[in-house]
């Protein structure tokens, strides 16, 4: 639930930032937005980046910021692509904003930075859940 939480607050942050500053809704109200289909989605790093951060902890900042933009934008692409067989569209489609998204809208290649940095982050929300967890055990 905390990855979950965490990512929205993020995605609502990132995207009133951006429409603030590209002029997208020329306000400064930074009002972000998000979908309630994120929630799982994000919540899903808990099974799905702990253990590649865990496998990857003793790699070049590098490899693991690599590892870590091609995972979420594999992800990305694939609740992107469940989304449209389940409900018919893709809530985030990036095909009218990116000239660098991929067919069908679900991922853009020029996230990839953002990804790597993202996961990059993430690794001290692991490493702080971690001990958490310890405290928690003892």
């Amino acid at each position: 639930m905390i990855y979950g939480l965490l990512g929205w607050a993020a995605e609502v942050g990132f995207t009133g930032m951006r429409d603030a500053v590209t002029g997208r809704h020329r306000t400064w109200k930074l009002q972000g937005n998000s979908y309630l289909w994120m929630l799982p989605i994000y919540a899903s790093a808990a099974v799905l980046f702990e253990p590649l951060h865990h496998g990857l902890r003793r790699r070049p900042a590098w490899q693991r910021a690599v590892a870590y933009a091609v995972g979420i934008t594999a992800v990305e692409y694939a609740a992107g692509s469940t989304l449209r067989g389940a409900v018919g569209l893709v809530p985030w489609d990036y095909s009218e904003d990116s000239r660098f998204a991929l067919p069908g809208g679900a991922v853009r290649l020029d996230y990839l930075p953002l990804w790597a940095l993202t996961g990059l982050a993430m690794e001290r929300v692991s490493v702080g859940l971690d001990r958490v967890r310890l405290l928690a055990a003892t």
